[in-house]
């Protein structure tokens, strides 16, 4: 009996200190981040004997997996609206406001349209044209700035991943060295640490782990590659940028230590990594395109105006601000020698979209594809086709729509508005098939543009022609102001000063109904006029119709009433390219989508822009704080739940410790028991 009741005992309190350890154990890592609580189980008395005690971790993978996907959800919210935040206030900010530098521009052209011969006025035309460019730069390098930052971040949240993943491969080849032995038990802690990494790793990127043998967690990313495989073989990441080195892409080093591009989803990455990856192609990319090319937009239509006018010093208007070219980068992967630059041809700013753009060379000899991309790279719309001229200069003329479906077919259509990207190409060297570039013309050009000149008096504000009645008329008749269309053409000699090249032109009207005579000083044209009398060179042909310039007959002139048209020597005090030149400002010159339906308004005006892409960054910060509110409640409840089943609850662990020192106690007294008994049968056997 005392013998059954001594190993009864013994096993009573072998038992209860596993049960003690295991509870003494679970309070003293209350605090530490990451631990599993733990619980010790016995098998039912069999011959006296309490069953082998199994210690196990109250883990509930379910739970664990969820704690993980929401974890990622939360981190990617949680930075993209760190980052975000700091660009919507930069950009709200009235110091940093295009639309300010856009009106008081225009405001001080209005000023020097009503003294259009104050050297004063024309001074602060120029100098705030250069306030906005500084502007502009100004923005320009907020964004290029936070583009940095994205890339160093990247840098380490790529370094911080790489770590954990092989980490995570070390601690599966541990535990596989251990799964089925008898030291698994006590291997409880490697377990931790390797889910506390996979945890740390879910706040980079979304991750899905699966079991493996041998107690391995194989883990993929959300979009489906493999980091840790069996075996405790695993990919890592690296930080890329092709052909642009200076815009990082997330790439995985498999087969050997080639890269593979990822197909990067923000939706599906998620985590830190996710969250700059979204910020950067959502917000900073569309935000430096935007404001590329409102300058772009901007310089041009201020460029061509200033053309079509007259300066103080009589002389045709020449460009005010310098457009800047930009060479395309190169893929890595290109075996020909060419190389492509761009800009954009003139008084075609408002047909540029703000996007990028990919050159490739086709199939065709001396052919290249012209494809518009969006913010991550993928195609927008069709491809424009077009054929490298003699000089290597590529503009509209040569460019024809690509044939949906086919993307080498060149129809014999016109380019129609949506086919025409306003760019100006320059292709040197030699390209073959597949070759490309990439052309970033609107986000390095807001940094690159400048004032061509410093001189007010290069403010074309008259127009270069004018117009006069006969003072002998007789009729109604009178000659309107006249419009100029283009000074490169046949109605300006190209000289300096310029002036008309065969002028002045004088126009009479005849004895017959709507009939009139145009002559110059080499030319002679007698038509009938399709009332209105509009645009009477227009309608007299004859060569009169490409001088780049025309005019109205207004009322009814009697015949041989005559009227004149000249150019406007000394007419300083004009300031009617001056007009034109403000209602610039309202005008629809900035292009909004690369795809339009015909009957779409697909322009806005640059203060509409500047409003379109600071609400735009508004509305997508908001979104993600509400995204992010609802994740983060999310993440809590999840932990909530993980901790309710996988924490430690100091309040439990203190019942379990006093049951657990009671039943020792009471095992103790039966093996006091059990030895006096024995100790009372050996004294009577003396």
């Amino acid at each position: 009996m005392s013998f059954n009741l001594l190993n009864i005992a013994n096993s009573g309190i072998r038992a209860n200190t596993d049960l003690l350890q295991t509870t003494s154990k679970n309070i003293n890592n209350v605090n530490t981040v990451g631990y599993v609580r733990e619980r010790t189980e016995h098998g039912t008395m069999i011959d006296n004997q309490v069953g082998k005690g199994n210690t196990y971790r109250l883990l509930n993978e379910f739970a664990q997996k969820q704690l993980n996907r929401d974890t990622s959800n939360k981190t990617f919210f949680d930075q993209f609206v760190s980052e975000a935040n700091r660009v919507d206030t930069l950009f709200s900010q009235e110091a940093n406001s295009l639309s300010t530098g856009i009106n008081s521009l225009f405001n001080n052209v209005q000023e020097a349209l009503n003294q259009p011969s104050s050297t004063v006025a024309r001074s602060l035309v120029m100098t705030n044209a250069d306030s906005l460019i500084s502007q502009m730069d100004r923005l320009s390098g907020i964004v290029l700035d936070q583009k940095n930052v994205v890339n160093e971040q990247l840098e380490i949240f790529s370094d911080e991943a790489n770590t954990l993943i092989q980490k995570i491969g070390s601690l599966n080849q541990q535990i596989a060295g251990v799964n089925g032995t008898n030291n698994a038990s006590a291997a409880s802690g490697t377990y931790n640490e390797r889910d506390k990494a996979i945890r740390d790793l879910s706040e980079l990127i979304d991750i899905e782990t699966l079991d493996g043998p041998n107690g391995e967690k194989l883990v993929f990313m959300g979009s489906g590659e493999a980091v840790v495989m069996q075996n405790g073989s695993f990919n890592l990441f690296s930080m890329r940028g092709d052909p642009d080195p200076n815009f990082k892409e997330l790439r995985l080093d498999v087969n050997g230590g080639k890269a593979v591009p990822l197909e990067v989803d923000a939706s599906k990455l998620k985590g830190k990594i996710g969250g700059l990856l979204a910020f950067r192609d959502d917000i900073l990319v569309p935000a430096q395109n935007q404001i590329g090319q409102m300058g772009l937009a901007l310089a041009d239509a201020f460029n061509q105006q200033n053309h079509l006018g007259m300066d103080a010093n009589g002389k045709l208007g020449g460009d005010i601000f310098t457009i800047p070219t930009v060479n395309g980068y190169g893929y890595q992967a290109n075996t020909g020698s060419a190389s492509v630059s761009a800009t954009v041809e003139p008084d075609k700013g408002k047909e540029l979209p703000a996007s990028d753009f990919i050159v490739t060379y086709t199939d065709n000899p001396n052919e290249v594809s012209i494809q518009p991309i969006d913010n991550k790279g993928e195609p927008i719309g069709h491809a424009a086709i077009a054929v490298i001229p003699a000089n290597n200069i590529i503009g509209e003329d040569a460019i024809q729509p690509a044939t949906p479906g086919d993307p080498n077919a060149t129809p014999p259509k016109p380019p129609t508005v949506e086919d025409s990207f306003g760019l100006k190409l320059e292709i040197n060297g030699t390209g073959n098939p597949g070759d490309k570039f990439q052309i970033k013309l609107n986000s390095e050009a807001a940094a690159n543009i400048t004032l061509a000149t410093g001189r007010g008096e290069d403010l074309a504000l008259a127009s270069p022609i004018r117009t006069a009645d006969a003072i002998n008329n007789t009729g109604s008749g009178a000659i309107s102001a006249g419009s100029v269309t283009s000074i490169t053409t046949e109605g300006f000699a190209a000289t300096n000063p310029a002036t008309l090249k065969n002028g002045p032109i004088t126009v009479v009207k005849t004895a017959i109904e709507n009939q009139f005579t145009v002559s110059d000083g080499a030319n002679s044209s007698t038509f009938t006029v399709t009332p209105p009398a509009k645009n009477m060179l227009q309608q007299a042909g004859n060569g009169f119709e490409l001088y780049g310039f025309d005019f109205d007959i207004e009322g009814s002139p009697a015949t041989d009433d005559s009227f004149t048209l000249e150019f406007n020597k000394g007419g300083f005090d004009d300031n009617r390219n001056g007009l034109k030149l403000a209602e610039l400002q309202n005008g629809d010159l900035v292009r909004q989508n690369v795809v339009s339906s015909s009957d779409a308004d697909n322009h806005k005006t640059f203060n509409q822009a500047y409003a379109g892409l600071v609400t735009d960054i508004g509305v997508v910060t908001g979104q993600a704080k509400t995204n992010g509110a609802a994740f983060d409640a999310l993440a809590q409840q999840s932990e909530a739940w993980y901790e309710s089943l996988s924490g430690v609850n100091l309040d439990e662990e203190a019942a379990n410790l006093l049951r657990f020192q009671q039943s020792y106690a009471a095992s103790a007294q039966v093996l006091s028991a059990a030895r006096s008994i024995f100790d009372t049968l050996l004294s009577a056997t003396r």
